[in-house]
């Protein structure tokens, strides 16, 4: 089974210098979540015939798995077709899909090659309330499907029909060949519908099979930034399904957004407005408070991040508390049972069970033992300008509000950093360092007044 992936079209009404298939979906471009469904489906050969934009979609996806075939004039979907015909053989059936249509089921698809058995042409179909601007199936009286008449050429009794085309289809490869040869572009758009290869079928006796999807949205496609929107929660509605029956708590399944994989074990509980990008594993038990953002994130067991948390590239232990408003960034990995709190920034570091930095904290650069004590307003001052050096604090560690570590530098275990110290050598073990100069009053001091 080889796959043909139609992607050449301009997408005019998305108003965008995106070329139409790479408009996002979940984060990624819908034809990336297209060929996504064919890999899945083991195909021998994906083929993606573009146009528009072309070095852009290319770039996008230099997967070295993909062939590609240029529609450099946009003469219809049989022209199309006839592009991608030099990279596939002649054994088995096609399979061909759109670029711009993304949450095709797997298992529709896969009802689809089974439907054709390599030697009939199997046709997903879909019945619409409202068929506007969609190709009618034809049938005849017996109920086989006869050919697809595209709706600037039907009949009004025809217009009529709510089984419409989908132009997903699977079909032999040899006569699939023969067909596209014989098409014309003698209709009223002047183009080559791949949808006449459906007549052709039954005029050399072939069945044509019809299959319907479980939902019509695994039909639609995108031609304007209105229905990428309705696609985009679809999407994210299907996947917040897939989380609440794996026994995740969702506190409004309609205010979150997955943007790659999210893995939860048991008795994760999810508030509102939460982003997860890259791939994101929950523990066992994990709460995630409203409007969090998790990019390439692992978190252990039991921890909780209260609201307005924005972490990425980190692993949490468990049982910790983030925020509210804490950012942890890439290259950190916190111990068991830290606390990070509001507006504390850490910064490719290494954190120990028990360490608490409560507020107001910017830690980046560094080692830190297990519990420690950073206070507010303390700064690892990690950069001189050119290059980015590390500091050290040791176990049971006390570091006083205020304080400047000035990397590279050490705190020793069991040290007493005052506040307001500017620490620029090492802090030996077990003792206190502080760094200030004396408090003076000056008697009589007036006030400086503005000038008239």
């Amino acid at each position: 089974m080889q796959v043909i992936i139609l992607a050449a079209g301009q997408g005019k009404r998305m108003r965008s210098r995106l070329p139409k298939v790479l408009q996002p979906i979940a984060g990624q471009a819908m034809l990336s979540h297209v060929i996504a469904t064919a890999r899945k489906l083991q195909s021998s050969k994906i083929c993606v015939v573009y146009g528009h934009g072309g070095d852009q979609v290319r770039a996008a996806l230099p997967d070295a798995d993909l062939s590609w075939a240029e529609q450099a004039q946009q003469l219809g979907t049989g022209h199309a077709v006839q592009q991608a015909m030099p990279h596939i053989d002649d054994e088995g059936v096609a399979l061909i899909l759109y670029g711009d249509v993304p949450l095709t089921r797997v298992e529709t698809l896969q009802t689809l090659i089974e439907a054709s058995e390599g030697k009939r042409v199997a046709l997903l179909t879909v019945h619409m309330a409202d068929p506007k601007g969609y190709g009618r199936i034809i049938r005849s009286s017996t109920g086989s499907v006869q050919s697809i008449v595209e709706e600037k050429d039907a009949t009004p009794e025809q217009r009529l029909i709510t089984e419409v085309n989908t132009g997903i289809l699977c079909v032999p490869v040899a006569k699939l060949r023969d067909w596209l040869g014989r098409l014309s572009n003698n209709n009223s758009q002047g183009e080559y519908y791949l949808t006449d290869i459906i007549a052709m079928a039954v005029a050399d006796g072939m069945e044509v099979a019809a299959r319907q999807p479980t939902a019509v949205w695994e039909t639609l496609g995108v031609n304007n930034k209105l229905q990428l929107a309705e696609l985009e929660r679809i999407h994210q509605r299907n996947i917040a399904d897939n989380l609440m029956e794996a026994g995740v708590t969702l506190i409004d399944p309609a205010r979150i957004d997955v943007r790659g994989e999210l893995r939860c074990e048991p008795d994760v509980e999810i508030d509102v407005g939460c982003v997860f990008e890259g791939t994101v594993e929950l523990g066992d038990g994990v709460r995630i408070g409203a409007h969090c953002v998790l990019k390439n994130v692992k978190i252990a067991a039991g921890t909780k991040l209260l609201p307005f948390c924005h972490i990425e590239s980190a692993d949490i232990g468990c049982n910790c508390i983030l925020g509210p408003f804490s950012r942890i960034r890439p290259g950190t990995q916190l111990g068991e049972d830290v606390h990070i709190g509001n507006f504390v920034e850490i910064k490719n570091s290494n954190i120990a069970a028990g360490t608490k930095a409560g507020h107001l904290a910017y830690v980046g650069d560094a080692d830190v033992g297990s519990a420690v004590n950073i206070g507010a307003g303390v700064i690892t001052v990690n950069y001189d300008g050119v290059n980015k050096h590390r500091t050290t604090i040791g176990n049971n560690a006390f570091v006083g509000s205020d304080t400047q570590l000035v990397a590279p530098v050490r705190v020793g275990d069991g040290a007493f950093i005052a506040a307001g110290t500017t620490l620029v050598s090492n802090a030996p073990d077990g003792e206190l360092t502080l760094s200030r100069s004396r408090q003076t009053t000056i008697a009589g001091w007036k006030r400086p007044t503005k000038r008239s």
